[in-house]
């Protein structure tokens, strides 16, 4: 699957040679902290957890994976939009709820970047008949992430603990159903 470029911004599946660049991102404590407390991640975490969690998910003919978002005028990158199936790894998947989830350069923040890569991609990913909504996680606290869920449209769920092999933690649900 291909994702056309939106209006400041393109996009292409990441992979393992991408690994460099998800190291980059994790290194800014703030971009880490609703994520695992601020702490960087280590290249060898890179390597040996996120690679492989992201290959095992990872679908190029649907779109699920990581998708890299770089700014159109300059090509820097600037993070990811997470695809995947609910429940990809706590043995609840939902290949027809599709799990969104970001990640971008603090210095990116509050310009809408984040808004307008999930929203492109969700539209994009939308007419596959399959997709019956989108949704998203969040800690509780995480307002712009939050934010983020509601431009797209999507509606409050419940407070739960989201459970995941790399630790569980209280969480928000947001979703949005389609057609």
């Amino acid at each position: 699957m291909n994702i056309t470029n939106s209006a400041r911004l393109s996009y292409r599946l990441m992979d393992e040679h991408d690994a460099p660049l998800l190291f980059e991102l994790d290194q800014d404590p703030a971009v880490m902290k609703y994520i695992n407390g601020g702490i960087p991640n280590s290249m060898e975490d890179i390597e040996n957890i996120f690679i492989p969690r992201l290959n095992a998910f990872s679908n190029p003919s649907q779109g699920w994976g990581l998708w890299q978002v770089n700014v159109l005028d300059t090509q820097q990158f600037i993070g990811w939009v997470l695809v995947r199936p609910m429940g990809f790894f706590n043995g609840e998947r939902d290949d027809s709820d599709l799990e969104l989830g970001w990640r971008f350069k603090q210095c990116t923040w509050g310009k809408g970047y984040a808004t307008e890569a999930a929203s492109h991609i969700a539209q994009v990913l939308s007419a596959n008949p399959a997709t019956v909504s989108f949704s998203a996680t969040a800690l509780a606290d995480n307002l712009a992430s939050i934010n983020i869920m509601k431009k797209l449209g999507m509606s409050f769920v419940k407070e739960y603990i989201h459970r995941d092999p790399l630790g569980d933690m209280e969480a928000v649900l947001y979703r949005k159903n389609l057609g």
